[in-house]
């Protein structure tokens, strides 16, 4: 089996962008195969990034993701090797922008480590405010457990 890293990413200071940590939480105490790791970063970019240099054969990293679309709404993106830095901006990912996250930094520290992310995809949802304040907003509360369920999707169909 594949090494598999789920990384909760956000801000709970700033309302949605808590929505890859209490993703992570609720996945922290789900039936995951022994090959799967899950965890909560927060707001550590650099933490994350010596993790992943750690050798994952792919990587989830669960966020608030802005993309224009109805408060709530999951998305799942592949950010492709090279391209992830452009990928991830274009997806307007607070991931990569609102707390120190940002993918040349995260990607560019694996490069001097001589690492590879492996495949990465961002499981996202679109937040309905990253205002100042902890909790999360009704529509995104509602979509955490389909995001609970798409990620378990991805780990069942990276066991093939």
């Amino acid at each position: 089996m594949s090494r598999m890293l789920i990384a909760g990413v956000g801000n709970i200071f700033l309302g949605d962008d808590g929505f890859g940590v209490e993703v992570a939480r609720r996945l922290a105490t789900a039936d995951l195969p022994d090959w799967v790791r899950v965890a909560d970063y927060g707001i550590s970019g650099m933490h994350l990034a010596y993790d992943l240099a750690n050798g994952y054969e792919s990587t989830i990293l669960i966020d608030a993701t802005p993309r224009g679309g109805e408060p709530g709404t999951v998305y799942t993106i592949e950010l492709e090797p090279g391209q992830r830095s452009a990928q991830a901006a274009a997806a307007g990912s607070q991931l990569f922008d609102a707390h120190g996250m940002q993918p040349d930094v995260v990607f560019g520290v694996l490069d001097m480590l001589g690492a590879d992310a492996g495949r990465v995809l961002v499981v996202g949802c679109e937040p309905a405010s990253v205002a100042y304040g902890i909790g999360l907003s009704p529509p995104v509360t509602a979509a955490v457990n389909e995001a609970v369920r798409v990620v378990m999707d991805l780990v069942a169909a990276a066991k093939g």
